[in-house]
């Protein structure tokens, strides 16, 4: 007999307290040990509609639901008696008539909570039927369950995404997706060479659980669902061979890292000598990614034995060290204290160190240039107002005493460093690494992307990129096919949200132009993408002061804790530094315990998270609030006055909107977006 996991028992398992769920994992080790064991108590559902539904009694309320066969045993929900039973009897299993795929059917009878659906006299729609024009046997083509093609030809823009709550996830998608201006691929039909549970679709909600070890993985981690379940356009971007360097992109949510994580795992057992490096922008992304790694190979220690998972800084310094000795690299406020000290000494400019900085750190230094002639002659992309050849000359003499300051310090900048290390591999014929995938792509520096191309020396699946350009809040754009990196071709786009309901990714893409083109052309289109489940409208408050501001952030996260999200459910995100004292009051005032996330501190069970926006970069919770979004905190004043050329204000303005879509896009299933004050024009664009 077979023991399968449903992605809908990991959901509600999710749901119900640590002790719960710890009672919920003995019975299901139990179940898959021996569900014959006398101990077991097995009742089945008479008022069930599908007659193979049971339940099994985990405590004096707590029921297991389970689908039981002689060939399979399939734990398909948790929950209090009440709702558990609730659940069983509105569904069903079925293998779908034109797909072949198995998929939980909602009966449609039985759904009372939306009338709108059963079929008795009602005036004409105000607005048009979505897919009255397609066809009975179309409609089933994209998975509909045959019972609910009807209520899908009637849909309207006002139901639709009601509607696709109730349906299988690849039915729900294609629809909304064809609701977006797309046009989703039918899914494969039946085949008799291909078992229900095994089709495609089936995978990315069922799966069979060999071992113990394996439903210890699942149970411990039921939010991850990831580590059991891929959907087949994220399976066939990690599975495909590509001849050349390639990216995947997507808005956030759409699963780009599970696609890296499973990229580097599948690289790793594709090519048994091949050592595979797993990379990210900050050591806070790579322990994250070192955690959930862990999880997916659990039971196969061997293969971490040549996956290897750093934050690119940390790769850099280690192989510096291999191979040219330990030398001292110096960081930014080093660098800045040796500009400033510079600047000060030098007679007869005008520049702001902030300009200066900015020069050195995305020209002079990412670049390499050592010679006057070379800094003349860069291309300096976008910028419109060009540097009289008088004033370059004075910004010349300045950076070469840095540069010179630097060496005779014995410090070298990590640009320098990632020079070295690429001029080395472009002649070394066998790099540390075979293959290398990089999570936040878009993030990558200059240096950094030259030191990744050597590496990979321009071999088939070498090379893969994870990101989005509407995420980018480190970097100035630059072209990577200057660097040798050409993905065009060998780019595709994730369009389906996990992680953030319709809701709140609709109101934060406001924030961001349809489409984003990199500096080589390539574009990456918003339009299109749909999430997976529904949640209440994102709430936009403009407050008065930001005692006001303290005041209803503090109701809001009260107002959650009693609905049951749990303090380290919660975020609290703030533009910067100076801001977080505003967050600290209103968790404070809402009787919270909380912690300030930096280098050294990390999300904790027990405790609501502040962070900045930089620092939330790859975080996510059930609930966000984005406080202090006010007119002179973002867009950065202070950004903003140092601006000296149009292009540069433009790019000031893009990665300001960009962080405040990384901030908003946190949030799983509620968000709180306020001001203090003047408001930022961000939340007027935001409210659409």
């Amino acid at each position: 007999m077979q023991f399968r996991i449903a992605d809908t028992f990991t959901d509600s398992l999710a749901r119900l307290t640590n002790d719960e769920q710890k009672a919920v994992k003995t019975t299901a080790f139990d179940l898959q040990m021996n569900p014959a064991h006398p101990s077991l108590q097995f009742h089945k559902l008479d008022r069930a509609k599908d007659p193979r539904f049971w339940s099994v009694r985990v405590s004096q309320d707590i029921r297991l639901i389970i689908h039981r066969s002689d060939a399979s045993l399939l734990l398909c929900y948790v929950d209090h008696h009440d709702e558990a039973y609730r659940w069983a009897e509105r569904r069903k299993l079925e293998t779908h008539p034109k797909t072949g795929a198995a998929q939980f059917v909602e009966i449609r009878e039985r759904v009372e909570e939306i009338p709108v659906y059963v079929h008795v006299a009602q005036p004409a729609p105000e607005k048009p039927a979505l897919f009255a024009h397609y066809t009975h046997e179309a409609l089933l083509a994209f998975g509909v369950p045959e019972e609910w093609v009807e209520d899908v030809r009637s849909a309207t823009e006002a139901t639709i995404l009601e509607l696709s709550d109730h349906l299988p996830a690849e039915a729900a998608e294609a629809l909304l997706e064809i609701a977006t201006g797309g046009s989703p691929r039918p899914v494969a039909e039946a085949s008799p060479e291909v078992a229900p549970f095994e089709h495609p679709d089936a995978q990315r909600r069922f799966r069979v659980v060999a071992n113990v070890e394996e439903l210890e993985r699942a149970l411990e981690f039921p939010w991850d669902k990831w580590t059991l379940f891929l959907h087949p356009s994220q399976r066939d971007l990690v599975e495909r061979d590509f001849s050349g360097p390639a990216r995947v992109s997507g808005t956030a949510g759409t699963g780009k890292t599970i696609v890296a994580l499973h990229r580097a795992v599948h690289l790793a057992r594709q090519h048994p000598e091949a050592r595979v490096l797993l990379t990210t922008f900050s050591d806070t992304l790579a322990n994250a990614l070192r955690g959930k790694l862990r999880r997916l190979i659990h039971n196969e220690p061997r293969l971490g034995e040549r996956l290897e998972v750093h934050a690119i800084d940390a790769i850099g310094r280690r192989l510096n060290d291999l191979h040219f000795g330990a030398m001292e690299v110096a960081s930014r406020d080093k660098v800045r204290s040796v500009i400033r000290e510079t600047a000060a000494a030098i007679d007869g400019h005008s520049f702001s160190l902030t300009f200066l900085y900015n020069e050195w750190e995305n020209v002079v230094d990412a670049w390499r240039l050592e010679t006057w002639e070379a800094y003349r002659d860069v291309r300096r992309l976008g910028r419109k107002t060009r540097l009289p050849e008088s004033q370059r000359l004075v910004l010349w003499s300045l950076f070469d005493r840095v540069r010179l300051t630097l060496e005779r310090e014995g410090l070298m900048t990590y640009a320098q460093m990632y020079t070295l290390l690429a001029d080395r591999y472009t002649a070394e014929p066998n790099p540390p690494f075979e293959c290398i995938v990089v999570d936040e792509a878009q993030d990558v520096s200059v240096a950094q992307l030259r030191f990744l191309a050597a590496m990979a020396g321009g071999r088939p699946n070498a090379l893969f990129f994870a990101g989005d350009l509407g995420q980018r809040i480190f970097q100035q754009p630059f072209s990577w096919a200057s660097l040798g990196v050409e993905v065009r071709g060998r780019s595709r786009t994730l369009r389906i949200n996990y992680r953030t309901s319709h809701q709140i990714r609709r109101q934060a893409d406001l924030l961001l132009s349809p489409e984003i083109t990199d500096v080589d052309g390539n574009t990456e289109s918003r339009r299109g993408a749909i999430s997976v489940f529904n949640g209440p409208p994102p709430v936009v408050e403009m407050l008065d002061s930001p005692e006001a501001e303290i005041e209803g952030v503090s109701q809001w996260l009260a107002e959650r804790e009693d609905e049951g999200v749990a303090p380290h459910e919660i975020g609290v995100v703030v533009r910067s530094e100076r801001e977080i004292a505003r967050a600290t009051a209103a968790v404070e005032a809402a009787g919270m315990p909380y912690r300030v996330l930096d280098d050294t501190v990390e999300t904790t069970t027990g405790f609501v998270s502040i962070s900045t926006m930089h620092r939330a970069k790859g975080l996510e919770f059930r609930a966000v609030v984005v406080m202090a979004c006010d007119d002179d905190v973002i867009p950065s004043q202070e950004r903003i006055e140092t601006v000296s050329d149009q292009a540069d204000l433009e790019e000031v303005y893009h990665t300001e909107r960009h962080l405040l879509y990384v901030a908003c896009t946190r949030a799983r299933d509620q968000l709180l977006v306020t001001s203090g004050g003047p408001a930022s024009e961000f939340l007027e664009d935001m409210r659409g």
